[in-house]
Parts: C-alpha cells; structure tokens; sequence
C-alpha cells in the first residue's frame, strides 16, 4: 500500500509500505475512504518535535473494514466506520469515566496518511454508520475523528453554558470546530481571535459573532473592551504555545474557564498568577470516542459541517503538497483522497 512518511523536518514523502495485518484479536483493518493532515503533524515537520527514525504519519480517518480480529463484533467487513485519534477498549475505569483518551490500554493512531490502517482496540474505538454516508459528508465525518471532538471537548473542558460569552483563541481547524461547538452549547457570544480572512469568514459562518485582530496583550485588552473590562466566560485555547496559553488566561474573567486542548510547547504557567485570576483550567487529548455517537448524529442530520474546513484537496500522492500548503498558511487542513 502507499502511506505517508516523515524523514526529516519539511521532507514528507508517500512510500509503498507493508499492508496492515491482525496483530491481536482486539484489531481491524479499515481501507480509508478520506484521510488528512492534522496541524499538530506540523510541530515535527517544522522542525519543533524531534522526527527520530523515519516513520508514518497521520492519525484522522474514515473508512470501510476490510477485517476484523475474533475477538471485534461491534463492527464488521464492509461498514463505513469513524474511530478517534486515540484508541481505547470503552470498558476500563478511564473510559467508564468519560475519558476514553485516557483508556488504560490506549494507543494514539500514528499511521493513517494512508491506503489501510490498523486500528488497535476496534471493539471500543469504532462506530458504524448507519450504511454507506453520502460522499459529500466524508470530510465532515473525517473531521469528527479529531478536530470537531477537539473543538468540543475545549468547549466542554471550558464549561461553555447556554448564553455564555467565549473567546476562541486560534483559527486553524481545532480553533474552527471550537467556534462550531461553543455555538452549538448555546454561546450567546462567540469571539474568535483571527489575523486571516479566509478563516474570519469562515468563523463568521460557523456562529463567531466577533472578530479581534490582535494578539498578546493588545488582544487581551481588545477582549477587555468588549466584555466590558472583565473577561469572557469561557476561552478555548487550541494552539499549544506560551502566547496563546497567556492571552487565554488572561482574556477569562474571574470565576471563568479556560479549556486548553493545543498540544503545549513551552507553556508554563505561574501558578502565583493563576491563583489569584480564580480562572480554572482544565484540558488534555480530546475524548473523541465520547463524543462520537452524537457529532456523527449531528454531521447526518445536517445539523453541523465541520468539514468545511478543509480547503484543499489533493490525492494521496501529493500529501507533500499538502503539508507544505498547510505550513505556509495556504490551507487550513488538507484533505487526502486515496
């Protein structure tokens, strides 16, 4: 099969690997009918997280099974299927818990830039549809896998309550989504902190009802100014640096929440100030397997398009292209056809 592997910083290359096979009787083979790059693939391909050996890439998908292990009889051959990002068995303590992501037997899915996939813990990690989805809603479901159940899940990590005020503070596809969720979790008003167009527009369309320009402390008091100099109910951070981490911490009010779901490089945060802001902070790897019987509902019933935010679409082959396009901000996400 072809598959997607990372050598060095920049250098993406699609390379005939070794189909997948049963390892263990927990496992599934699914045959992917729309795959992606996800920004966080971006840290190791700007050089931010050490690439080691070569190795695959990706971890969104949708697919059909192609086979299942003995032991798997929640799906089978020929179902259209959604997994999470991180798999995980649905019956231990973490998963009982509502936090599959944290599954005791979890894997993070590292392969799916790709023909087939392995999919470890498929009894717990997969959910068919009901038949074959339209193909139009492929990329919709696709980004349920992740960046919709991430975009949620800092949402809820932020506690996003019906009439609430939310700042979004990132507007790639994580941030995108989380614009969708907090609508749909009944924001009253939805600020979404963004220096490109494309993406204002398209955050706009998806229930922002303000734009802020600015970043670091200008973005913090332009949130002040809108808030009337008190802070936002809710800020979902979905980018992962240190400026990104303060301006969310310091654009909630007191008493309100930050959900954080960017993987952290460099962030570090004083515990002296956080103590005294009375701002909670909660976040983590989404559980997207909690969330994935109700935001497949909601893609089906028309009632939510996050796959809106893939604006380039190339085939496999060129997954190069693709990463590149999301690096110099040609693209928000690529999506990769087989």
């Amino acid at each position: 099969m072809r598959g997607a592997v990372i050598h060095a910083p920049g250098d993406v290359r699609i390379e005939t690997l070794d189909d997948p096979k049963i390892i263990r009787p927990t496992d599934a083979i699914i045959r992917t009918a729309v795959t992606c790059v996800c920004g966080s693939d971006l840290w190791p391909y700007r050089g931010l997280e050490p690439v080691g050996e070569a190795h695959p890439m990706g971890h969104e998908y949708v697919g059909f099974v192609e086979e299942v292990g003995s032991e798997v009889t929640a799906v089978r051959p020929g179902q259209f299927v959604i997994g999470s990002f991180a798999t995980s068995d649905n019956t231990c303590a973490n998963c009982r818990n509502g936090f599959p992501s944290n599954c005791l037997n979890r894997e993070f899915m590292s392969t799916c830039q790709a023909d087939y996939v392995r999919i470890p813990n498929a009894q717990g990690t997969l959910v068919a549809t009901d038949g074959i989805p339209a193909e139009e809603l492929w990329p919709s479901l696709l980004a349920v896998s992740d960046v919709m159940g991430t975009g949620w899940w800092a949402a809820e990590a932020a506690e996003v309550r019906p009439g609430s005020t939310v700042v979004v503070v990132g507007d790639g596809a994580v941030g995108l989504c989380a614009v969708i969720a907090a609508k749909e979790l009944g924001a009253e008003r939805v600020i979404a902190m963004s220096r490109h167009e494309s993406r204002q527009n398209l955050a706009l369309r998806f229930g922002a009802t303000d734009i802020v320009t600015e970043r670091g402390d200008d973005g913090v008091r332009r949130i002040r100014d809108l808030t009337d100099g008190i802070g936002a109910d809710a800020v979902l951070e979905c980018v992962g640096t240190a400026e990104a981490m303060r301006q969310a911490l310091h654009s909630a009010r007191p008493g309100g929440n930050v959900g954080f779901v960017g993987v952290p490089h460099d962030v570090a945060v004083d515990g002296q100030e956080l103590f005294f802001s009375y701002v909670g902070l909660r976040g983590g790897p989404a559980p997207v397997r909690r969330y994935l019987p109700d935001l497949i509902d909601r893609v089906v019933s028309g009632r939510i398009n996050p796959g809106e935010v893939f604006d380039l679409t190339l085939p496999l082959g060129q997954v190069a292209e693709g990463y590149l396009a999301m690096d110099e901000r040609r693209a928000i996400k690529t999506l990769l056809k087989p």
